[in-house]
């Protein structure tokens, strides 16, 4: 049943990234990247990183992706003022370049698919291994071990963003 759960989520990822890829519409793009970062946190709770889940649908999909929408829903296009609608389209460049990087990581990825021996490693991980929870265990060692480079992150991100509301005020 597993399987059948991550071949969904799977497809669903693969096809809401195909619509970001091929979609002229900005707007439809970015909506089609909250199914990809959705599809993308349910593979890591399947695959038992449920710290990287969560992160993933707070940074990704709650900053990222939101502020991305709301930046395209608020422009107002110059061009586009006869229209009632305010939609943006984009023009794709540079697709052979596009196409030739994209196989290239097909082939590479394929190939070490193919290499991989994926009944040892599920003898091997699932005969010594028990699921655990990694947010605790995170959150333990970023709280006792690395408490030092998470408050400096934390420094670097507050000056980052008093720099950017500085810039940003109206002189």
């Amino acid at each position: 049943m597993i399987q059948y759960i991550f071949i969904a989520f799977t497809v669903l990822t693969i096809l809401s990234a195909t619509v970001v890829l091929w979609s002229k519409n900005v707007l439809y793009a970015a909506f089609s990247l909250l199914l990809t970062f959705l599809g993308i946190a349910a593979l890591y709770v399947l695959a038992g990183a449920d710290f990287l889940a969560i992160t993933q649908i707070l940074v990704y999909v709650g900053g990222i992706l939101i502020l991305l929408i709301f930046g395209v829903m608020l422009t107002n296009q110059a061009g586009n003022k006869q229209n009632t609608k305010n939609d943006i389209f984009t023009e794709s460049t540079n697709r052979i370049l596009g196409f030739l990087v994209a196989g290239a990581v097909f082939s590479g990825l394929f190939y070490t698919f193919a290499r991989a021996r994926f009944m040892d490693i599920q003898t091997v991980l699932f005969e010594t291994i028990e699921p655990v929870a990694t947010t605790k265990t995170i959150g333990i060692q970023l709280m006792t071990n690395f408490v030092l480079p998470f408050e400096a992150s934390g420094i670097l991100l507050m000056a980052t963003l008093i720099g950017a509301a500085y810039l940003s005020k109206k002189m």
